[in-house]
This record gives structure tokens, sequence and C-alpha cells, in this order.
């Protein structure tokens, strides 16, 4: 089963301090290319989330976005503060070398005093002795939650593109019938074409010539010969013939991880048989339905470059 590289993947996951959301989006590219935007506090997640992805997602430009929200119970805050204690007791220091290089004496005996009181706000209040801080994460957990998350995302990307591949696979069948039935058409028209141009070659001569001189039969049929031989298409016929059939046998086929480089390649060589069918045929009919040949090879690789 093939899958397409563009969709949309959502899921969601909790744990006691917090609900993640994950949502991931896919568009084509030739390898796997994976970004990843979320908090900066969950950063060590990011490479174990990137295999996580590559797992399931072998190709595609890939975004990952992952937003937390906090539970709402007192036990669940996502903040903290941090203590310099080292630091408030050299502004504590300060502040009493200060008091007595003026003079103002500083006696702080009882802590429910209401000097010492105030010299306690002072000091809490200058700057860097208590910051706001993240809290403490338990990496194992949160990477676990945010696993889960992902997980579910993955589940619904890949759901979507298999629905996305299964459209893919059925406009790239469709259009290999056409090119095997004009294909079918060509190689009916072929064997027509060596006798086509002995009649033209005839007339040709008799027009320039008419019957002052008799041309032997046997340079006018080894021209022909000759004609048939640069123009025979037979060979491109069945290896377009050949890839048609394996177009189809790796769109239906079981593994779907490498259909796209595959397809990628035997387009390729569908397009090369067209290009020689043009060029060889010398027949207006036989080039028309090889134009719609490269139409339609054209249309599939187009589709291709969505496949992964």
């Amino acid at each position: 089963m093939i899958r397409s590289m563009t969709g949309f993947g959502r899921g969601e996951a909790s744990d006691p301090k917090r609900t993640v959301t994950a949502e991931i989006r896919s568009v084509n590219h030739r390898y796997c290319e994976i970004t990843v935007k979320m908090p900066r506090r969950f950063s060590f997640a990011e490479e174990p989330l990137k295999a996580l992805i590559k797992e399931k997602a072998k190709r595609g430009k890939i975004e990952l976005a992952i937003a937390s929200v906090a539970a709402e119970d007192d036990g669940a805050d996502d903040n903290d503060v941090r203590l310099n204690l080292a630091l408030a007791k050299k502004y504590d220091a300060s502040l009493r070398t200060l008091a007595d290089g003026l003079g103002l004496g500083f006696a702080l005996n009882d802590a429910r005093d209401e000097p010492a009181i105030r010299h306690l706000a002072l000091i809490a209040n200058m700057p860097d002795v208590l910051k706001p801080a993240p809290a403490e994460e338990d990496e194992e957990q949160l990477l676990a939650t945010l696993s889960a998350a992902v997980t579910k995302a993955l589940d619904n990307l890949a759901e979507m593109r298999a629905a996305e591949g299964k459209k893919l696979a059925d406009d790239i069948l469709a259009r290999g019938e056409t090119i095997r039935e004009t294909a079918s058409a060509i190689a009916e028209r072929a064997p027509l074409v060596k006798d086509v141009y002995l009649q033209k070659l005839r007339a040709r001569i008799r027009e320039l010539i008419g019957n002052a001189v008799e041309i032997p039969e046997d340079r006018i049929l080894t021209e022909a010969a000759i004609f048939a031989d640069k123009s025979d298409i037979t060979e491109e016929l069945v290896r377009l013939d050949s890839h048609t059939k394996q177009l189809a046998a790796i769109i239906g086929g079981a593994d779907g991880d490498s259909a796209g480089k595959k397809l990628d390649f035997l387009v390729q060589e569908m397009n090369r048989e067209a290009n020689t069918i043009c060029s060889k045929a010398n027949d207006l009919d036989i080039t028309g339905r090889a134009l719609t040949l490269k139409n339609e090879i054209e249309k599939i690789r187009e589709q291709v470059q969505n496949i992964e």
C-alpha cells in the first residue's frame, strides 16, 4: 500500500502535572526532514521524538509542534522559586556594615520583631536573591507523556497519508491503463509504417523522374528495409509494457516504504521509452499517440512526487 507524504495528525496525552498536545504536519520532500517546535524546557526530548517519528515516516518534510498546559491543581505548578542564600548573606552583611558605619546600630535577635521583618523583606527584594524558575522536571515521566502524544499524532497522520495514498494509487493505475491502451494501438499501427513509406517512396520517385528511368524494385525494397529498421519501435514497446506492469505491481505491493523512490525511477524509464518512440516513429499517427504517452507519464510523475 502506498502512502502520500502530505498529511496532518494531532494527539494528546496527560500526566499529573500537565496535558501535552502534539501536532504533526507533513509535506513533500526528497528525504526525511524533521523540525520540532516546543517549549525550551522540553528540549532534552527532541532527539528521542525525532527517532519516534522516523520509525513511522520514511520521507517528507515533517514539522512537530508541541504545546503544554499545566494541570489545575496546586501540586502541578510548573514554576518554582530559587533562593540564592549565599547572596542574601552578603546583602545582610553589607547592610549591617552600612548601619554600623552610620552609627545607626543594628540588633536583630528576634525574627518576630518588626525591624527584623522589614530587614528580611529588604534583603528578599534585593536583585537575584529570590528568582522564579522552572520546577525540576521528571524527565522520564515527561518523555513518556510527550511520546504518547506524538504517537497518537503519528497514528492520525498515517491514517490521512494512507487515505491520500489510495487516491494517488487509483489515479496512477488509471493512467497506467491509458498508457497500455495507447501502446497497444501504437503496436497495431507500427507494422503498417513500412508499407506506407514504401508507397510514398514509389510515388515520390515517379513524381521526380516519371517513367523515363526504371528503378530496380530491389533498390526500392532495400531502401524501405533500411527505413523499417531505423523506425522499428518493437523493443521500446516491449519495455514500456514491462514498465507498466511493474508500475501496477509496486502500487499494489504490500511494502510501501520505498514505493516513491521505485516509482520515480520507473517513471523516468517510461519517459525514456516514450521519447524514443517519438523520435523513431516517422509516422504522424504514432507520433500523436506517443505524445499522449508522454502526457500521461508526466502526470504520473507529478503524482509520484507526493508518494512516500
